[in-house]
């Protein structure tokens, strides 16, 4: 059913009994309007023949004359005119003009005017206490008004309500009809413009224009932030689809190599059971480290692809001092022989994810201690020093390795970009860049101050007020797909950034 319609139905139920309603305390108004009148009269005309109705009963108690209480009977009577009389003395009833039936039980007394039903008939009766000096001169005086006249008003009044209530529905119902439909006209474009959208074949979203009517405008809102809901889900989901084939991809790829590396040492450990001890050591040591390299590969590109999906809502303000703490303890207890100097006052907080901000200390302390060994054979030395400089915290990693060529430097973030006797995935350095990415911070590769060995710096955006909420939103990057990025191509052009 159409809103226009249900609004005339129920504007054409509504007003009827409106009309009823109000009719009713019409009735009731005039009903007080008219009983006020009667009893204004009754009341006029019981002043009016009190005296003569104890003329009446002074005469009779006086036992005068029949021709003398006769005239004053009549003259008891005429002086009420139209309502009723009816006197009730110690001996004798004198009554005249309208009024019920003797038998008709009166009530015990009516000093303010009350309603009589009899006979079918609605009288108004008032009475009043007569008495005089002498003795004997007492009595009751009843006047009736006939209540017909305003019983006759009342159903013309009931009549009249009840037809204009009749009539009242079906206009009111075609009027409100009329006016729905014209106000539902803003409702019913909106319809036609949502009903030819599709997200799933075209690209066109609801144009709404104001109507000016709150809402209908709520309701193009809501329309309008549901479908950028549903492209914000679709995008998504489109996302994670491709990064997961994406991870497939990636890995079936990278992964081929240790495989058949790791079939053709089995297939020799199987066809020849007799092989020499030195050559069999040999075998399962290239066994052990293809293994190794098979699960670092298969962990960071995990990582790659947790970094791919990560949303903005995971971020939130982060101790940065915290984070170096906790992945320098853990280094620490990986490498017991190496030695990492740490100079990381409390304070800096950024807007981040914790998890990825591990990551990228993580991989920067392991890639330092992997390739930043001393030339003599020594246990590496890394300094990790963390300052705050203007609207920045900024994070410096020093090895005494050999170092990087200055050429190679943008190279070192690429997907599977390692040194050939490099133990690793070639994917550490890549999994920081990403998250660097996402934090939109910077990271580059310099000079040690030493003069020999590398130092990264890592520069991230500080939180406004150190000590309270954040007031920078988690904002990522609108393409993400680190998983599959070709070699050089984001990463490089970000890493070059500011250097």
């Amino acid at each position: 059913m159409r809103l226009s319609t249900r609004i005339a139905l129920a504007v054409g139920a509504a007003v009827p009994v409106l009309v009823l309603a109000t009719g009713w305390l019409l009735l009731r108004l005039v009903a007080a309007d008219l009983h006020d009148q009667q009893d204004a009269h009754l009341r006029r005309s019981a002043a009016a023949v009190a005296k003569d109705a104890r003329g009446l009963l002074r005469a009779s108690a006086a036992d005068r004359s029949a021709a003398v209480e006769r005239a004053r009977e009549r003259r008891l009577f005429t002086s009420a005119l139209d309502v009723g009389v009816r006197l009730i003395g110690p001996s004798e009833t004198y009554t005249g003009g309208p009024q019920p039936d003797r038998a008709a039980a009166l009530p015990a007394s009516a000093p303010v005017p009350v309603t009589l039903r009899a006979g079918g008939d609605s009288w108004r009766v008032l009475s009043q206490r007569v008495s005089g000096t002498r003795p004997g001169v007492r009595g009751t005086l009843w006047l009736f008004a006939p209540d017909t006249a305003a019983d006759a008003q009342l159903r013309l009044v009931r009549r009249r309500v009840v037809t204009v209530a009749l009539l009242a529905a079906p206009l009111s119902g075609l009027l409100a009809g009329a006016v729905a439909g014209r106000a539902s006209r803003p409702l019913r474009r909106l319809r036609d413009s949502a009903s030819g959208l599709d997200p799933r074949t075209s690209a066109a979203r609801l144009d709404h224009a104001p109507a000016r009517i709150a809402e209908v405008d709520d309701l193009a809102h809501t329309l309008q932030t549901v479908l950028s809901r549903y492209d914000e889900q679709a995008a998504r989901t489109e996302e994670a689809l491709a990064t997961a084939r994406s991870f497939a991809s990636a890995a079936a790829h990278e992964l081929r190599t240790p495989l058949m590396s790791m079939q053709t040492n089995l297939e020799i450990l199987t066809e020849h059971p007799a092989l020499p001890a030195p050559d069999r050591d040999e075998v399962l040591d290239d066994l052990r480290r293809e293994h190794a390299r098979l699960l670092g590969l298969l962990v960071m590109l995990r990582e790659l692809g947790r970094g791919d999906l990560v949303e903005a809502d995971a971020f939130g303000p982060v101790d940065l001092a915290e984070v170096v703490e906790a992945s320098v303890r853990e280094q620490r207890r990986r490498h017991p022989l190496a030695h990492i100097a740490v100079d990381c006052p409390p304070g800096p907080r950024v807007h981040g994810w914790e998890p990825g901000l591990r990551t990228v200390l993580d991989n920067l302390l392991t890639n330092a201690l992997v390739h930043g060994g001393c030339a003599d054979g020594r246990p590496a030395r890394i300094d990790v020093t963390l300052r705050a400089s203007d609207d920045r915290a900024v994070l410096f990693v020093d090895d005494q390795g050999p170092g990087i060529a200055p050429e190679r430097r943008a190279a070192v973030f690429e997907r599977f970009e390692r040194r050939p006797d490099s133990p690793g995935s070639g994917l550490g350095l890549t999994l920081v860049s990403q998250q660097i990415d996402l934090h939109r911070g910077r990271v580059r590769v310099l000079d040690a101050p030493a003069g020999t060995g590398t130092r990264i710096e890592v520069a991230l955006p500080l939180l406004p007020f150190p000590g309270g909420g954040s007031g920078v939103e988690a904002r990522l990057p609108a393409q993400r797909n680190w998983v599959i990025t070709t070699a050089g191509v984001r990463p490089q052009e970000f890493h070059k950034e500011d250097s």
